[in-house]
């Protein structure tokens, strides 16, 4: 997993920040991917981000129904909000997600959370995930 160094400061577009690390663990010893509110998978998904006023081409490097990292050389910052669109195999068209927040930016990857994901869109990525999860177990990966 990738932790920035902490104390990094980063000026894009006149938006000053910096890059801190979530903890490793907390004082009850869990760590971090541990107390992720919800299931995470290694999926790596065509997808497309649209910030900045033009869209990129990204893939997902892991995925869930709560968010996303992305390998993209996109400009972002955290607390940025972007488009997200997906290419979901079998899927009839792209899943959209209007609001992803950047919360963390590393080297050319960074994380995002969905929020206000409309139905169609959760039910899609909750099937998506049910499935790979379902061809790890039987070892069909």
């Amino acid at each position: 997993m990738f932790y920035p160094t902490v104390g990094i400061t980063h000026n894009v577009n006149d938006h000053a920040f910096s890059i801190i690390p979530e903890p490793y663990g907390n004082k009850n010893g869990a760590s971090y991917m541990d107390r992720r509110a919800h299931r995470r998978v290694p999926a790596q998904l065509q997808g497309f981000l649209l910030g900045n006023s033009h869209e990129s081409e990204a893939v997902t490097l892991d995925l869930s129904i709560g968010g996303a990292r992305f390998d993209c050389d996109l400009e972002v910052y955290p607390g940025k909000v972007i488009r997200v669109r997906l290419v979901i195999p079998g899927a009839e068209e792209l899943v959209s997600i209007e609001d992803a927040r950047v919360q963390w930016v590393g080297e050319d990857m960074f994380g995002v959370s969905f929020r206000n994901v409309r139905p169609a869109e959760l039910d899609e990525l909750e099937q998506l995930i049910d499935e790979y999860e379902e061809t790890e177990d039987s070892g069909h990966a």
